[in-house]
C-alpha cells in the first residue's frame, strides 16, 4: 500500500488544514434570536414539500466524550426522557398542523440523531418512531431512516425495534478499537463490548452499518491506526467515516482548544491518507472527506445523510429546520449548565410555542449561492455546473466566487474544468484532504462576524 503525496500548495494556505468540520450552513453560533417570531405556517406556505428530509434529535448520552461539541446531555432524571417524548409530540402536531393539509407534506428520508437516540428504552424508540409516522405522516418502512446509536446502548430489544420500524442504516460511534485511545479520547468503552455491540447489529439484519472511527488521538500511531480500520473492516461494514479529532472549547479535552500544532496537523494528514488508501485498497469509494461506502452497499437516498437540503425539518430542541429563505432552531450551547436549561425549557413549553421560529439566520441570494457551492464542492463527486446555472438564473461558480476558486486551485485543490463541454467542478484528492480549510473560506463576511461575536455557553 502507498501513501499519496502532498500536493503543492500556495503561501496564503491556512495555518492549518483543519479549520472547521463544515457539516451544515451556516453553522448555528451564526444564528441570532428572531425579533419576529415568525409563524412556521407563513414560513412554509410557499415552500416544495413533496420530497421534504425529518429529522428528531434526543439530547441524550450515557457519557460525554472528551471531544464531542454536540448539543447532547449526560443521563437524564427519572421521568426526563418521557417529558421530552410528550414535547417532541407537541412540537410534531404543530409543526404537522403548520405545514398544511392543503398540499400535504411528503417525506422522502428520515433520521434520528443526537446525542444517542438508542438511549432511549425500546418501548421509548416505539413512542418516536409513531411521532414520526403517526404526527409526521412519515412512512418509515419507504423511506431510507438512519439512526445513530453507541455501543452500549446499542441493545437487542432497542435494535429488534428499530429494524421492525424500518431502519435502514445504524451508524454506530466507536471512533476507537483501542482501548488506550478510547481512554485519552475520554470515550470509556472496552473492544470486547464494541465488538459484542457491532455482533448485535448484525444479527439485527439493518441494511446499512456505519462505523465512525477518530485519527489523530493523543498516542495513536499509523499502526495502531490500521488495527482499528481493520477491525472495523471485518464486520464488512457497509459505510465507513473516518473523522480527524478536534479538540474544542467548553469539551472535556478543551484544555488545548485553539492551539495551533503543526506536528498534530501532520500526524492528522498522514492517518488520513493513510486511512483513506486503506479504504480504496479494499473496495470502498470516497463520497467525501471522511465518508466511504463499499462498493456493494445499497444506495440510501441522494444527500448521504449530510442534514444540508432545503426542505429539511427537525424536531426536537437541538434540532435545525432549513427553508429557502430561513434556517431556524432553538437555542444552541455546548456547556453541560446551558444544556440542561435549554432541555428543561423545551420540555416545559406548551403546544403554542412550537408554532413559531425562535433563532435562526436569514438565507440570501449570495448565501444560498454559498451553500450550494459548499454542500456540492465537499462531496467527492463536485458540484453540477448546470445545475448551478439552473438554480442561479444561468450564473457560474466564477462568475460568484472567483477569488476563492482561484486560491484553491492555485493550492493544488480544485480540478478545473472551463472549457465549453465542462459538466462538473471537483476537488482533487488532495483538495478532498483539505476540506476542512475549504469548507470556511467559503463562509460569508456576514457570517464569519456572526460566528466571531457568538458568545460561547
Amino acid at each position: 500500500m502507498t501513501t499519496a503525496t502532498p500536493a503543492r500548495t500556495g503561501t496564503d494556505a491556512p495555518a492549518s488544514p483543519y479549520q472547521s468540520y463544515v457539516y451544515a450552513y451556516p453553522h448555528k453560533t451564526a444564528y441570532r434570536r428572531l425579533a419576529d417570531r415568525p409563524r412556521l405556517d407563513t414560513l412554509w406556505a410557499g415552500e416544495p414539500k413533496d420530497a421534504l428530509s425529518l429529522y428528531l434529535h434526543i439530547p441524550f448520552c450515557e457519557v460525554r466524550c472528551g471531544f464531542c461539541n454536540l448539543f447532547t446531555r449526560i443521563g437524564a432524571p427519572d421521568g426526563l426522557t418521557g417529558a421530552y417524548l410528550d414535547a417532541l409530540d407537541r412540537q410534531a402536531a404543530a409543526v404537522r398542523e403548520a405545514l398544511g393539509e392543503r398540499e400535504p407534506a411528503r417525506f422522502a428520508t428520515a433520521a434520528f440523531g443526537g446525542g444517542t437516540p438508542t438511549f432511549l428504552t425500546a418501548t421509548e424508540l416505539q413512542r418516536l418512531c409513531d411521532i414520526a409516522e403517526h404526527r409526521m405522516g412519515a412512512d418509515l418502512r419507504a423511506v431510507p431512516l438512519s439512526v445513530e446509536a453507541s455501543p452500549a446502548t446499542a441493545t437487542a430489544d432497542r435494535l429488534e425495534v428499530l429494524a421492525a420500524r424500518g431502519t435502514t442504516r445504524l451508524s454506530l460511534g466507536v471512533q476507537s478499537f483501542d482501548d488506550t485511545e478510547a481512554r485519552a479520547a475520554v470515550r470509556p468503552q472496552r473492544r470486547a463490548d464494541v465488538e459484542a455491540a457491532l455482533g448485535r447489529v448484525r444479527d439485527a439484519r439493518i441494511p446499512v452499518l456505519n462505523i465512525d472511527l477518530i485519527y489523530g488521538i493523543d498516542g495513536q500511531t499509523e499502526h495502531s491506526w490500521l488495527r482499528s480500520l481493520d477491525a472495523a473492516l471485518a464486520w464488512r461494514p457497509e459505510e465507513l467515516y473516518l473523522y480527524p479529532l478536534y479538540i474544542r472549547p467548553l469539551t472535556g479535552l478543551g484544555r488545548r482548544a485553539g492551539e495551533t500544532d503543526p506536528a498534530w496537523d501532520e500526524q492528522r494528514l498522514r492517518l488520513y491518507r493513510l486511512g483513506r488508501d486503506h479504504l480504496l485498497a479494499h473496495g470502498y469509494a470516497q463520497q467525501s472527506m471522511r465518508m466511504f461506502r463499499r462498493a456493494d452497499a445499497p444506495p440510501q437516498g441522494a444527500d448521504d445523510y449530510a442534514c444540508q437540503t432545503d426542505g429539511m425539518i427537525g424536531l426536537g430542541c437541538g434540532a435545525r429546520s432549513y427553508t429557502a429563505g430561513l434556517h431556524y432552531s432553538f437555542d444552541y450551547a455546548v456547556g453541560m449548565h446551558e444544556i440542561r436549561g435549554i432541555v428543561d425549557d423545551y420540555v416545559s413549553r406548551p403546544a403554542a410555542d412550537f408554532a413559531h421560529a425562535e433563532y435562526g439566520r436569514r438565507i440570501d441570494t449570495d448565501e444560498a449561492r454559498r451553500r450550494h457551492l459548499l454542500q456540492s464542492l465537499l462531496q467527492a463527486e463536485g458540484l453540477d455546473l448546470a445545475d448551478y446555472r439552473a438554480r442561479f438564473d444561468g450564473r457560474t461558480p466564477a462568475d460568484d466566487f472567483p477569488a476563492e476558486l482561484s486560491r484553491f486551485a492555485g493550492r493544488g485543490w480544485l480540478e478545473e474544468d472551463t472549457g465549453p463541454g465542462a459538466t462538473r467542478l471537483r476537488l482533487t484528492p488532495e483538495g478532498l484532504a483539505h476540506s476542512d480549510a475549504i469548507g470556511p473560506e467559503l463562509f460569508s463576511p456576514a457570517v464569519r462576524a456572526a460566528m466571531a461575536a457568538y458568545e460561547r455557553k
